[in-house]
């Protein structure tokens, strides 16, 4: 075995998992976001020469994720349906809607990006506030600015009663 290949099998075995929930937060579906992981990795074998440090590994995988899932929607566009041809009725949410996590997942997707994309780096991903500040091309400050803020308008949108639970699912 070569020591490309020996290099790549540890670059999967150390962020698969990592890449896997990335992936799932970004789209939703498990079977995309493994398809998004495989995709991944193959970009990242292709390229592997262009790795200069395994410390910047995690950061560069998940670069070529978030390009990989951004192709998605370069490839092919999205249907879209006139809301005046909707018949919305009553509306009763699934079990799977009103679950702790859905709501916040649904509050963390109404959070602006510039607050949401390092808060979900931190959360889920596991880096570090310079290495987001990297990522993301801002000063660490910046990075530490935004989820500090990006956890204030979570907890404002989260603290309180019933309704505000129901107005994340867009509930009456």
């Amino acid at each position: 075995m070569s020591q490309r290949q020996r290099q790549y099998e540890a670059l999967v075995r150390a962020h698969s998992g990592d890449l896997y929930r990335h992936a799932y937060w970004l789209c939703g579906q498990e079977a995309l976001a493994q398809d998004l992981v495989q995709e991944t990795f193959l970009r990242a074998w292709r390229s592997l020469d262009s790795l200069r440090e395994d410390v910047a590994a995690k950061a560069w995988l998940t670069t070529i994720l978030r390009r990989e899932h951004a192709r998605l929607y370069e490839r092919k566009p999205m249907p879209t349906t006139d809301i005046a041809d909707l018949e919305l009725g009553d509306f009763a949410p699934g079990p799977e809607r009103l679950g702790e996590d859905a709501v916040l997942r649904a509050a963390i997707a109404k959070l602006e990006p510039k607050y949401r994309e390092p808060l979900v780096m931190q959360v889920l991903g596991g880096f570090s506030i310079a290495e987001i500040a990297l990522e993301l091309g801002l000063g660490e400050a910046a990075v530490m600015t935004q989820v500090f803020r990006a956890r204030q308008k979570l907890r404002a949108m989260l603290d309180g009663d019933a309704p505000k639970e129901a107005a994340l699912h867009g509930l009456p």
